[in-house]
């Protein structure tokens, strides 16, 4: 009996060898998954005033769109919407309903949120100062915006609007809405770029954008929003004050006044 087992063991190992052998060879072009690099930064197009476009890995975000669908020829269109408050320099119904926002969510303080028509077509999320929401891999925290002075303090109630961190890859940016140096401004951590706004009646001073900065010690920090009534803000003047204070703290001037000479 042991005589003729051993052929037929013998036998069925050659032919898994042979079977095997194809296999093996297969084996070595199987096709390698392809990985796309997601971008460590996000970059940042200024339109006008407190109106931005942020472009990460495949997002394009604007921040409180107004002016008409003409203000934002040649951008792509939104995925994400944020607004920060009900004034006119951040709220545009008429911008919104102008622009294509088919692929779009737009957030907002639920001050604007009443104000958009429920037949408007896209979703819309409200967000609470305090509420931390993911959109498509962004994170986004609403954070408080308020006046603090006494005859400023009609202007922007507290509550009422929402400045925003977003964590975009390995970056965070704040948006500061229209604001004050308040105490949630300059509790931030981990800030890589700080929009800050400075225009006098409605927000801050130069030097209390500079003094709320050097707190937070963003590592870079764009003023912005800084036409007032009548004057404009000297954001060389908050440019010297943080570098004194700092000259670790990059501060960067984009032209957020296209048609104006400052």
């Amino acid at each position: 009996m042991m005589k003729r087992i051993i052929p037929i063991i013998a036998l069925m190992l050659f032919f898994a060898c042979k079977q095997n052998k194809p296999q093996n060879e297969a084996s070595t072009e199987v096709a390698t998954e392809v990985e796309t690099e997601v971008p460590e930064e996000a970059t940042i197009i200024p339109i006008e005033h407190a109106t931005a476009v942020l472009e990460w890995d495949g997002n394009t975000v604007y921040i409180d769109p107004v002016g008409g669908k003409e203000a934002f020829a040649g951008q792509k269109s939104p995925t994400l919407i944020l607004i920060t408050d009900i004034h006119g320099d951040h709220f545009s119904l008429e911008t919104l309903q102008a622009l294509d926002t088919v692929k779009a969510t737009v957030v907002a303080p639920k001050a604007v949120a009443d104000q958009i028509p429920t037949d408007f077509g896209s979703p819309v999320v409200v967000m609470n100062n305090g509420d931390t929401k993911n959109f498509s891999g962004i994170t986004v925290e609403a954070i408080p915006m308020y006046n603090l002075r006494e005859e400023a303090l009609d202007f922007h109630t507290k509550g009422r609007g929402n400045g925003y961190v977003l964590t975009v890859g390995q970056e965070r940016i704040y948006f500061s809405g229209d604001t004050e140096d308040i105490p949630e401004m300059r509790a931030l951590q981990n800030i890589d770029k700080a929009f800050i706004c400075m225009n006098l009646p409605y927000t801050m001073t130069e030097e209390s954008a500079a003094d709320a900065v050097l707190e937070f010690k963003p590592k870079e920090v764009y003023p912005y929003h800084y036409r007032g009534r009548p004057d404009v803000s000297d954001v060389a003047k908050f440019k010297a004050l943080v570098n004194e204070g700092d000259p670790n703290i990059k501060v960067v001037q984009l032209d957020w006044y296209p048609n104006d000479d400052f």
